[in-house]
């Protein structure tokens, strides 16, 4: 690196520019265009003693310090309209131009040139440095501003209403969601989550929820008939829409009887709760007022280039955490640029407590943003959402207001470490994939990735948290032995394996945390009085036990409700696979007892780690836990992908078998050539143990049991490469529902 002193003469004037002449010939012209205003294509450079021509490929450490600047016209220019000419460039080119004017003591700029592109890594700066570009392009109303903020906070403080949130938290399946919450961070291995677990837990599923119970409208169905309208402009709000916020009111026809539906774009979180309806506006509206409900320290979050989110304070992750109800996603603030490929400005926080620029939490390209800043003057925006800050937090407690500066101090902080946080590659964030696919076009938020998922090709090791799913396997061996011992027919055991599920779903559906049912009318056949001791084991598995209550005889509990939650859609599929199993069996006897009627040694709490998984559902344990519901994606799988399963302790197996399940949809992504290979030295040498091409799964959440026919080899590391899957021109992406092995011992 070599700093050199130039001056530079034009019209008349001496501009002195400090320059690093290993930053190229085009960021010299840059930093003369911001000195000069005359464009990088418009600059003629000579060399002022003798008028030699600087050539872009000229030798910046050998020319004379001395120069001059004249426009391609060699004329004298008059000094350029800054807004028009500054508002001509791209986006890129502003920022680099931004870049150029910032580099100062207080700047360490990386340039290099890539295709006449120039990047960088801003290591230091202080804000007002880095706005100076800014005073030149800022044309807005900062009045304008204003005016659009404001009514968000009257709008977010209808959120802290007590009888908006009793309607909130009356529609909410609160059991079920706790459940599900717990169910969650068991399956991590997490058992006695805290407080703050079971908080952040309570929220995802409130999420998940919420995308699944509210509709997105692209245009009503015709509040006659229910055929699809077409839209015909804007009405008037008549005194009952206006009751509830609805200052626009849409207007459809139906395309079947003609018939006119109104579409209010109600305001009102009351309201929303009970239609349960709209686009994004409504979608974060009812999502934030659904979080403040049950307590949650929460924030509206506006985009000024047209969309609204949700922020939450997770004291689990002890800071504020995205959510976006539309998507479904959660914690992944880079979604809408590097997803959506927006084109962000403005990300304003609205809270009960204030007003916030939270911008920088949603970009990796600070540099880009600031050049799209310009409806006002940063100094403006800090004043107005200042304004508004000390507004909504008159009459707070000392104590209070001490609380929340110092978390603003805090999160401040924050974002100015993440806006430099270098971008994770190996996350894929989806394009936009809430809304009609060709509104999305006309937006340009459909993002590359035309799958729409979200996913990792730097997926951590997880561990399996499955021991239940063999306990349950082995569970039924008892149940086989005494159908084998009483003589039962094919059916007669199939009507039994019925009995059981029947039970079993009778507990399902009882509050989960004192799930019970009695099975008296079952005792009252005499055989039964015999058969129950055989389902002893089954009955452990789940955590589930035999009680006599008044006379009554029921099956209630028997330990951590959440271990019973955990286990109970396991046995559930796993009777449904024992009945189909049964019923095809050419001949049903004490010979049929073993794979698939029967799955023993099957190993389990291990490790596993993939090629790639989709998040949050398409992990790699998904494979293992035993149920039908969920599965492993692999999102670049269909040419090639790894799954890699470590045993636990490190202990040797010697395989008998190993079990795939399809998974629920998409038969074009299901395996049709792999390899497993087995390793017993840390994966430094591989063994193939089995390979198979061609393959196909007849149906959906079908299993096919593969017998391990080569020499006997112990290994503690398994290793399926999958080839090619069903479909590999119109599909890029492996799954698979289910992954069992078998050993010949444990």
């Amino acid at each position: 690196m070599v700093a050199r002193k130039f001056q530079v003469l034009h019209n008349d004037s001496n501009y002195d520019l400090e320059y690093d002449t290993d930053d190229g010939f085009e960021v010299f012209q840059f930093q003369l265009f911001s000195l000069t205003f005359v464009p990088p294509d418009q600059q003629k450079i000579y060399v002022d003693e003798d008028d030699t021509l600087v050539a872009t490929d000229s030798d910046l450490l050998a020319i004379s310090d001395k120069l001059r600047l004249i426009s391609i016209e060699d004329e004298p220019q008059p000094q350029p309209n800054t807004d028009q000419s500054l508002q001509s460039l791209s986006d890129e080119k502003l920022a680099k131009l931004l870049q150029v004017l910032l580099h100062s003591q207080r700047f360490l700029i990386i340039f290099c040139i890539s295709y006449n592109l120039i990047s960088y890594l801003c290591v230091e700066k202080e804000e007002e440095e880095a706005l100076m570009l800014q005073q030149f392009m800022a044309h807005g109303d900062p009045q304008e501003f204003e005016h659009r903020i404001r009514p968000y906070v009257k709008q977010v403080l209808m959120y802290e209403d007590a009888v908006r949130q009793e309607a909130a938290r009356k529609t909410v399946p609160m059991e079920e969601l706790e459940e599900k919450a717990l169910v969650s961070l068991a399956k991590e291995g997490n058992f006695n989550p805290s407080k703050i677990e079971r908080d952040h837990a309570f929220l995802l599923q409130l999420l998940f929820w919420f995308k699944k119970s509210f509709s997105w409208v692209n245009a009503p169905a015709c509040q006659d008939c229910g055929n699809t309208t077409a839209g015909q402009g804007m009405t008037a709000p008549d005194p009952s829409e206006t009751r509830f916020g609805a200052s626009r009111v849409e207007l459809y026809r139906c395309t079947h009887c003609s018939q006119l539906t109104r579409f209010p774009r109600y305001n009102d979180p009351i309201k929303l709760v009970e239609t349960r309806k709209g686009r994004c506006g409504e979608w974060a509206n009812c999502f934030t007022h659904y979080c403040r409900s049950f307590g949650y320290e929460s924030r509206l979050i506006v985009d000024l280039t047209d969309h609204v989110w949700t922020e939450c304070f997770s004291h689990f992750l002890g800071r504020w955490m995205h959510l976006d109800p539309c998507e479904g996603i959660y914690d992944k603030p880079l979604l809408y640029e590097k997803g959506w490929n927006k084109k962000l400005n403005y990300v304003i926080a609205v809270a009960k407590d204030g007003t916030y620029d939270v911008t920088k939490r949603y970009t990796r390209k600070w540099h880009e943003v600031l050049s799209r800043r310009i409806m006002l003057t940063e100094s403006s925006l800090s004043s107005i959402l200042t304004v508004i800050t000390k507004e909504c937090r008159r009459g707070f407690a000392p104590q209070q207001l001490s609380m929340i500066e110092a978390r603003d101090k805090e999160e401040n902080q924050q974002i100015e470490r993440s806006v430099h946080t270098e971008d994770d590659e190996s996350l894929s964030l989806p394009g936009r994939r809430s809304g009609d696919e060709e509104w999305r076009k006309s937006r340009l938020e459909m993002g590359s990735d035309k799958d729409g998922i979200l996913s990792t090709s730097a997926c951590p090791v997880r561990l399996c948290i499955d021991e239940h799913v063999t306990r349950i396997y082995n569970g039924f061996r008892p149940v086989l032995r005494q159908f084998v011992e009483e003589e039962l027919t094919k059916s007669e055991a199939v009507k039994v394996l019925g009995i059981i599920k029947g039970i079993i779903l009778d507990i399902c559906n009882s509050p989960f945390k004192t799930r019970r049912t009695s099975i008296d009318s079952v005792l009252k056949d005499p055989k039964w009085q015999k058969r129950l001791p055989s389902f002893d084991d089954l009955l452990e598995a789940l955590s589930l036990k035999k009680q006599n209550t008044d006379g009554r005889v029921e099956i209630c509990l028997a330990g951590n409700p959440v271990l019973t939650s955990l286990a109970l859609p396991v046995v559930l599929n796993a009777l449904d696979d024992m009945i189909y199993n049964l019923n095809k069996c050419d001949s049903y006897g004490k010979d049929s007892i073993t794979l698939p009627l029967l799955k023993l040694n099957r190993i389990h709490s291990g490790s596993v780690i993939a090629s790639a998984e989709e998040l949050p559902f398409g992990i790699a344990t998904s494979a293992f836990d035993g149920t039908w519901i969920s599965k492993w994606e692999e999102p670049n799988g269909a040419r090639g992908g790894w799954i890699m399963y470590k045993t636990s302790g490190n202990k040797m197996f010697e395989l008998a078998a190993y079990e795939f399940m399809s998974a629920n949809d998409a038969p074009e992504r299901d395996p049709m050539d792999w390899v497993l290979e087995g390793s017993n030295d840390k994966g430094i040498s591989w063994r193939v143990l089995d390979n198979h091409t061609s393959q196909f799964f007849e149906e959906r959440f079908q299993r096919r049991t593969f017998l391990i026919n080569s020499e006997s080899f112990p290994a503690n590391l398994f290793r399926f490469r999958f080839l090619a899957v069903r479909d590999v021109h119109s599909n890029s992406r492996l799954q698979l529902g289910s992954i069992d092995l078998y050993a010949k011992s444990m």
